[in-house]
């Protein structure tokens, strides 16, 4: 399995409008982060985590040519907002894109994107397969079987996901004592670190780290960096053995 880091910033992305902070007007590629998302690789199927606005630059710059599915985490806009764009994906392989979603971020998706889920469709507008998840019940995806893993974004309930070895959590600041058990064991985590001070609904990057040394994962990535965590290369600086921030493009072999 790969795992590719499409997206690895905030909903602002980095560099941030109007901003003229040190990681903003960085010269390094990796301080340059689009809206946070990812894709896996197995067996020559492609599935995305999450369709956020950069969705459609994120594909070509990956090139990538086919997607077998869209699971999605929640229904704020930096992780939807970039649905539309799926329709390339039904052109080419002349298909319905099968998404995986559960109750609240379809809802959100049928207000976004009404024009997709009316009975008399425009011409042209995507096409798509409706997979409706739930906490902690495994669904197949692509031939491969993952977990749902719920935790809390502020009042906002989210989905992570187990496939195997490796597990992805963004948008998070609590992860109960249940999801805990199920992300023991594994040989990657990707887990979100917005900034170094407290925040009402994302980990901080001590907070982070501490969920990982609580699990104690062969590897751990950071994703959902903002500006103010600070430069890439100073980060890294500060980070335990076997803990990497990520940044986009980076692939991961599983």
């Amino acid at each position: 399995m790969k795992f590719t880091f499409l997206g690895t910033g905030t909903s602002q992305g980095i560099p941030v409008i109007a901003c003229n902070c040190p990681v903003c007007t960085s010269s390094d590629p990796r301080d340059n982060r689009t809206r946070t998302s990812g894709m896996i690789e197995m067996n020559n199927q492609f599935v995305v985590i999450d369709t956020g606005p950069d969705f459609r630059a994120q594909m070509l710059r990956e090139q990538v040519k086919r997607l077998d599915g869209v699971v999605f985490t929640h229904p704020h806009k930096d992780h939807i907002a970039g649905m539309d764009d799926i329709r390339s994906f039904n052109f080419r392989q002349q298909k319905d894109m099968d998404i995986y979603v559960n109750e609240i971020t379809l809802e959100a998706l049928k207000r976004e994107f009404y024009y997709i889920f009316e009975e008399i469709k425009y011409p042209g507008v995507p096409s798509v397969s409706i997979h409706k998840i739930d906490e902690l019940v495994p669904f197949k995806v692509a031939g491969m079987e993952w977990l749902p893993i719920p935790v809390s974004h502020y009042r906002m309930p989210v989905l992570g996901f187990r496939e195997g070895g490796f597990a992805y959590i963004t948008d998070a600041n609590h992860i109960p004592d249940r999801s805990l058990e199920q992300l023991k064991g594994l040989k990657v985590l990707v887990l979100n670190a917005l900034r170094m001070k407290k925040h009402l609904s994302h980990f901080t990057l001590e907070e982070a780290i501490e969920i990982v040394n609580l699990l104690q994962p062969e590897k751990a990535y950071f994703t959902h960096l903002s500006h103010l965590m600070g430069r890439h290369e100073d980060v890294s600086k500060l980070l335990p053995p076997g803990i990497e921030i990520a940044y986009d493009g980076l692939s991961v072999e599983i």
